[in-house]
């Protein structure tokens, strides 16, 4: 059962896709929800921001605490309107040592929820994504930012491959699967089929006995690699929810996502578990 999750706040934007995410799947499961948010310091923070005046500095510092404040009080506003039990947490930090935080702090929580790294802005995201993901020992769903509406898990596709990653995912998404009218375990491979040979039918057959209602969907990508292959499901299936494994080659941070899991995180369309 999930009773408790930490959603990442994002300060300075009209919406927060994640936190409005994050409350209404903490109304749905009746999980308390901390809403965290951190206060950068540009002078702590690599870049061309030491080389900034003080007074420079001093102003870009007052900017982001006030768009902290707001973000914490849109997030308190709506979680109390919903009915969600909350709590706000905030921390001084670099971008480096943000990510490190959140990673420490999510373990102690059932679920972590992050939104999705917006294109051609700030890496902050993209550290969150990594933190929680490597990082926090725990599942992490990320919400796409061209999210509007609330948790729903009326058809839910889970990701499988057979690998370590996919089976801890299976295994953490397990209290939502259970709210789901219909899954769809997507098994994407070039390989020939035997005719004797039927993919997922072990990991079918495991999730059947939690009284799943499963649908064993195999799909050859052809000349469309497997993250295109995926998102092109989802689209033509209406899936509300996707499960995979988040899987990373290198734990350098310029390069620490595979190819699968980079393809999901720059252009998904619906919130995703990931675990690792």
């Amino acid at each position: 059962m999930i009773k408790d999750i930490l959603v990442n706040l994002s300060p300075g934007d009209a919406r927060d896709p994640a936190a409005d995410y994050a409350i209404s799947l903490a109304g749905l499961t009746q999980a308390h929800l901390a809403g965290i948010a951190f206060r950068i310091d540009p002078a702590a923070t690599p870049g061309p921001f030491p080389m900034f005046s003080g007074k420079i500095i001093e102003a870009a510092v007052h900017e982001h605490q006030e768009a902290v404040n707001q973000a914490i009080e849109r997030f308190t506003h709506a979680a109390r309107v919903a009915g969600v039990s909350h709590e706000c947490m905030t921390h001084a930090a670099s971008l480096i040592s943000a990510a490190d935080t959140l990673g420490r702090t999510g373990r102690r929580f059932d679920l972590m929820v992050v939104g999705q790294p917006v294109p051609k802005t700030i890496v902050t995201e993209d550290l969150m994504v990594q933190a929680a993901l490597f990082d926090s020992g725990r599942p992490l769903i990320v919400v796409p930012y061209i999210q509007r509406a609330g948790a729903k898990f009326d058809r839910v596709a889970v990701c499988w491959d057979g690998s370590r990653s996919a089976a801890r995912a299976i295994a953490d998404a397990l209290p939502l699967l259970g709210r789901a009218a219909a899954i769809d375990l997507v098994i994407v491979t070039d390989e020939p089929l035997k005719s004797d040979d039927v993919p997922g039918a072990d990991i079918a057959q495991h999730l059947a006995r939690h009284d799943l209602p499963m649908n064993v969907c195999r799909i050859g990508h052809g000349e469309i690699d497997v993250g295109n292959t995926i998102l092109n499901f989802v689209a033509d299936h209406s899936i509300d929810f996707l499960v995979m494994g988040g899987y990373g080659h290198s734990r350098l941070r310029e390069r620490v996502f595979g190819g699968v899991t980079q393809t999901m995180l720059m252009s998904m369309t619906v919130p995703t578990l990931m675990s690792h």
